[in-house]
């Protein structure tokens, strides 16, 4: 086809439109051929989809738009199929309605496109989801009623065949606590727990594993070590089958299975409308009948099957066991002993798949049906569909159980290593127990973890709150927590945090019958995660240590690149103790520098070269007035990155500080540009400024006191004025009084002028004293200097002043200036006084 065009176009001209190039013969006769080959392909699509497909109209006037109506019909009709078909793989088409139970209505097929699956015949086989809407809850009909609390499990158990521990006194004494009637109020487990403590029993056999010694001494024989002959399983049309719902027919099973030296069990669960789910069907499969057990009719009777079950010298085929061990615990009370688990071979010989669809596919070349994979396991009576599907769980796992341990052997090469491993794997898994989902303060931080979503404070407390009440709601009505309120729907509601009810509503779709019952009991819970402070929940974290910051292992990015790092990471630094790095432009003397890297969650540097740089303050002393003058001019200039700087005079409020929402917190993360040096070189400023301001006032202190102690020996043989006034009195008295001679060595201090002075009179005959006469005195020295040029009134200056200027034309002269009082001369004031200053 390629060479043919090519052909066809080399003799085809280049022309520039398209009704020109259908004038060539061979161009048109090619256009019409694919046209039609198109045509034919879109007319069997419609075919297929039951549109009209008479695409092939000659009408030239009318067939062009039939044919473009037609197109336009069929693909809105294809897109409106593709639609419904992914509502139904989503679950959201409401437009089909469950099936009912075989006793109400006959069942319907719900058809998906994600579950289709191409059969031989060349028709599409789909999955069947039985639901049982309006079946009675079989859990109105045990007798021993579904033990919800919030307390673990114990085993329910109270005998013990072949046992070689026997079983503690706490087990088989359990009928005989039951008729307690002071504990008939409180939860049976809460109640045994409380009965132990006063009969100071031990707690260890309360919670252990009823046959854990059986187990651990478990010896698997030489016969299921070594290789097996393969035994062909019988068809299932030549296999008798049989359902087993009343006692009798449960002893006679457990006689029968005493007799084999293996069966192959399976079980069907149900948990979508059970707190702790329900074991609805058992089959049990040897080598030549089928068992199908109804455990919900003989939910109490189950024990029986202890026998068979516990017995070492009997194997129990399992596939993918690590469920069933646990179900067969909490609801039938069963334990298994000398388990084989086939998914543990098929991951010990490394298959390509190791789910029992493949095994049966590649050993029995069986094509299992997957159909009722989804059904609802607690109609009665079982469909005859969902009967065969659950037979042909354990029909063939006896053959594959030899298929495998032979391949095991040859895989090893004949040595029975692997499948002594495989052998201990299923004994651990036998091994397990079960664990009751017991409620704590802290269980929603799990779920969040798992669905990896970030919460603030608002809503992390909805998110707890309304996990709290669906716990709650669950084990009070016995209904599954996806049942009462969805995770999907829970996450939504603590996200959004609905102001009024009908969001609630508006927050699930489709609405669960609980969430509608007490869409005012949620509405109040949201309503109080309202009211708590906006916080990040990371911060809220970390303050009461639930969940630490998580610190990268390799950080293999740039000294300022955070691309690969969230904000979290970053640990909270002040200003002044951020460890940095010093940035070396163009030196390379950094090993003054000591940073504990390790201990860095991310490298801050700091740039050698600023233009922004605040210059060091020098004295004003030693600059020059250019410099001066400089330096005032510099100063003018704003920095246009402050705004981006921390900054110490700014309040910035300490809740913004720990809010990673608020710009301050972005701020003080993103820029830490200052080094350790810089900060230590101001410590070490800071530190000698004190030193020295130190030595200077012990220096001072000194001296001060040195000065003190001279000044009082100089004052000690000085005369004061009353001795030397008693002095003249004696003299004059006639009375001379001897000076008491000084000590050897004692110098007498030289007087001081005040001294000098006092002692003049002292030289004076005291008969020529002559009293002072004032009158001849100067008294114009008190009165102060005259101040030149002054404004102050003087009334002989201002009449006899020939230089006084007479006032200008205009203005008034002063002449309430004689009233101003003479006692007081103010000083000059310059209020309305005219400076003359120089012109350029």
């Amino acid at each position: 086809m390629t060479i043919r065009l090519l052909k066809r176009k080399t003799c085809v001209p280049v022309l520039r439109t398209w009704t020109r190039s259908l004038n060539f013969p061979g161009f048109r006769e090619f256009c019409e051929t694919q046209g039609d080959r198109l045509l034919h392909c879109m007319s069997q699509i419609m075919q297929h989809h039951g549109c009209r497909s008479h695409m092939r109209d000659q009408n030239k006037l009318t067939g062009l738009e039939e044919r473009f109506d037609l197109v336009v019909d069929s693909n809105d009709v294809i897109l409106e199929r593709v639609g419904i078909l992914l509502d139904d793989a989503a679950g959201v088409n409401r437009s089909q309605q469950p099936i009912m139970p075989a006793g109400f209505q006959p069942p319907k097929i719900v058809v998906s496109s994600w579950n289709r699956k191409g059969a031989d015949s060349g028709r599409s086989e789909t999955f069947r989801l039985l639901h049982a809407k309006n079946i009675v809850r079989p859990q109105l009909k045990f007798k021993e009623k579904v033990d919800n609390s919030n307390t673990p499990f114990i085993p329910n158990i109270f005998v013990k065949p072949n046992a070689i521990k026997p079983l503690s006194s706490y087990f088989t004494n359990k009928q005989i606590r039951r008729e307690r009637p002071e504990d008939l109020d409180v939860p049976a487990a809460l109640a045994d727990f409380i009965h132990q403590q006063r009969t100071q029993e031990h707690v260890e056999d309360m919670f252990a594993h009823p046959y854990q010694y059986e187990l651990d001494h478990l010896t698997i024989p030489e016969r299921l070590l070594s290789k097996p002959e393969p035994q062909m399983y019988k068809p299932m049309a030549e296999t008798k089958c049989s359902f087993i719902n009343v006692l009798e027919d449960l002893v006679a099973l457990n006689e029968k299975l005493c007799q084999v030296t293996e069966f192959a069990v399976d079980l069907e669960h149900h948990s979508y409308r059970s707190f702790l789910g329900l074991t609805c069907l058992m089959q049990i499969s040897t080598r030549e009948e089928d068992f199908i057990i109804d455990t919900l009719e003989l939910r109490s009777e189950m024990y029986v099957l202890n026998e068979a079950f516990t017995d070492p010298s009997i194997v129990k085929v399992f596939h993918g066991a690590d469920s069933d061990i646990e179900w067969l615990q909490k609801d039938l009370g069963l334990y298994v002993v000398n388990v084989f688990d086939t998914h543990q071979a098929s991951r010990a010989l490394n298959l390509a798949r190791h789910s029992l669809d493949h095994l049966l596919k590649n050993i029995c070349n069986v094509d299992s049906d997957k159909r009722y994979q989804l059904a609802d396991w607690r109609i009665r009576p079982l469909p005859d569909e969902m009967f065969q599907y659950a037979r042909a769980d354990t029909h063939y796992l006896l053959y594959i159980y030899d298929c495998l341990r032979v391949d095991l052997l040859d895989f090893n090469h004949g040595q029975p290593g692997l499948l002594q491993c495989v052998w201990n794997k299923s004994k651990d898994i036998s091994l397990k127990k079960y664990v009751k989902p017991i409620f704590t303060e802290e269980s929603y931080l799990e779920l969040q973890r798992k669905q990896k979503k970030s919460f603030n404070t608002q809503q992390l407390a909805a998110f707890r709150l309304l996990y709290a009440w669906r716990d709650k709601l669950a084990r009070l009505e016995d209904e599954s927590t996806g049942y009462v309120l969805p995770n999907h729907m829970m996450i939504k509601i603590s996200e959004e945090l609905p102001k009024e009810p009908q969001g609630i509503i508006a927050c699930c779709n489709p609405v669960p019958p609980l969430v509608r019952q007490q869409v005012n009991e949620l509405h109040l819970l949201v309503q109080q995660a309202r009211d708590m402070p906006l916080l990040k929940a990371e911060v809220v974290a970390q303050q009461k240590g639930l969940t630490p910051i998580k610190k990268p292992e390799v950080t293999l990015f740039g000294p300022h690149d955070t691309s690969k790092v969230s904000e979290g990471d970053f640990p909270l630094y002040s200003p002044h103790e951020l460890p940095t790095k010093q940035g070396m432009l163009f030196s390379d003397d950094d090993q003054g520098m000591e940073v504990d890297v390790r201990n860095m969650t991310g490298l801050v540097a700091q740039a050698k070269i600023t233009l922004f740089e605040e210059a060091e303050t020098e004295d004003d002393q030693t600059l020059t007035v250019a410099q001066q003058k400089a330096g005032r001019i510099v100063e003018s200039f704003q920095n246009p990155f402050r705004m981006y700087l921390p900054s110490s005079d700014v309040h910035v409020n300490t809740n913004a500080k720990f809010d990673p929402s608020t710009k301050i917190y972005e701020i003080s993360k993103r820029w830490k540009l200052q080094s350790i040096e810089q900060q230590q070189n101001e410590l070490d400023a800071k530190r000698k400024a004190k030193e020295e301001a130190k030595e200077s006032a012990k220096k001072l202190a000194e001296e001060k006191k040195k000065a003190k102690q001279n000044y009082q020996e100089s004052l000690q043989n000085v005369a004061t004025v009353r001795q030397q006034a008693a002095e003249e009195s004696a003299k004059a008295g006639g009375k001379k009084r001897e000076r008491v001679a000084s000590e050897v060595g004692e110098s007498t201090p030289k007087p001081s002028k005040k001294t000098k002075s006092v002692e003049k009179p002292q030289e004076k005959d005291p008969a020529d004293f002559k009293p002072f006469d004032y009158n001849q005195s100067n008294l114009k020295v008190f009165a102060g200097a005259k101040s030149k040029g002054g404004t102050h009134f003087d009334p002989n200056r201002q009449s006899h002043d020939p230089k006084r200027k007479k006032n200008p034309k205009g203005q008034k002269s002063n002449v309430c200036a004689g009233n101003r009082s003479m006692s007081y001369l103010p000083e000059k004031s310059d209020r309305g006084f005219r400076h003359n200053w120089p012109k350029r």
